[in-house]
């Protein structure tokens, strides 16, 4: 029996997202602010009862969320008036260290992943080994917020106030990346790995192991770019290409292939607006003009290491 689970992370979630509905709904002047409401009261529910709903119930929801978001009826928090002085104080006082409070959420995960499985006694442990990551990465988002509000000094109602605004800047696009790895999973459902494999099978010819290579890294970069995430493309990918044409034909090492395929796959991931959290959300904290700017800003660099890939890949996964 496990002690600690990862429920209750997502039940403070969907109390956050429940008290964004509120504030929404009660704020004046608040634009479009019935389908704003709507839309974080779902993304709550879904946090909050995701466990008693059904199927069906939580994809209505998320088609609903995404039909408020593609119809921009979802509207973000009216700016805050800024006080110049205060926040250069704050930055003259606070300097570097506000760059090291986020890396404690990594290395709480990192150490939290290795540890917590290990903690057990004869009928007990403290987390189930499948859930340690996602338990892990909470445990350090609240460590990191304990330790940023000791080292700015600010109130304990300062991370539901500003976070809440900053979620409503992000809006639909932050869960972009969720709708779309979701769409993966339904992706192999219909079968599109087996339609890519076999189209595949035509175009790439079948005694040329750097072609396989090439196709698998291509169609890694590129298929990120259709679904805005790299984890959704990679079971597709590889399902269709990579263990078909690299490991069974031509007897790659599986665990280079994967390890240089995801990293293909984040080369679609900076070239595309679809990775909203990535590309989109910097150009609405930054407040630019072009919101592609950071995408063609990271073209030239995406290709140049989506073809470094193709070549690490061909001179190491057939060697080893």
């Amino acid at each position: 029996m496990a002690l600690l689970d990862f429920r209750p992370f997502y039940w403070v979630t969907g109390a956050v997202l429940a008290a964004i509905t509120v504030q929404v709904a009660c704020r004046r002047g608040q634009r479009r602010k019935w389908t704003t409401a709507a839309f974080w009261g779902m993304a709550a529910a879904l946090y909050l009862g995701g466990d008693a709903m059904s199927h069906r119930t939580a994809g209505a929801l998320v088609l609903a969320m995404m039909a408020l978001g593609l119809s921009r009826c979802v509207a973000p928090a009216p700016a805050a008036a800024i006080d110049r002085r205060q926040r250069r104080a704050s930055a003259d006082r606070l300097r570097n260290r506000l760059f090291i409070l986020p890396l404690l959420v990594p290395a709480a995960a990192i150490v939290g992943s290795i540890l917590l499985p290990r903690v057990q006694g004869a009928h007990w442990r403290l987390v189930n080994p499948n859930e340690a990551g996602v338990v892990a990465v909470s445990l350090g988002a609240l460590i990191a917020l304990a330790a940023t509000l000791r080292c700015t000094r600010e109130r304990w109602t300062a991370p539901m106030t500003e976070g809440g605004r900053i979620l409503e800047t992000f809006g639909w696009l932050l869960f972009l990346p969720q709708f779309l790895a979701a769409l993966s999973a339904v992706l192999i459902q219909l079968g599109v790995g087996n339609w890519l494999g076999a189209g595949a099978a035509h175009v790439l010819p079948a005694g040329s192991p750097f072609a396989a290579v090439a196709g698998y890294c291509l169609a890694m970069a590129g298929f990120t770019m259709c679904l805005g995430n790299a984890f959704a493309a990679f079971a597709v990918i590889t399902s269709a290409i990579g263990l078909p044409f690299i490991v069974r034909l031509h007897h790659g090492d599986p665990a280079i292939m994967a390890a240089i395929g995801m990293l293909s796959g984040y080369c679609g991931t900076l070239m595309t607006p679809l990775a909203a959290n990535f590309n989109l959300v910097p150009a609405l904290l930054l407040d630019l003009t072009d919101r592609n700017a950071v995408v063609k800003a990271q073209i030239p660099i995406g290709l140049a290491v989506l073809a470094a890939n193709i070549i690490l890949m061909w001179q190491c996964v057939y060697r080893f």
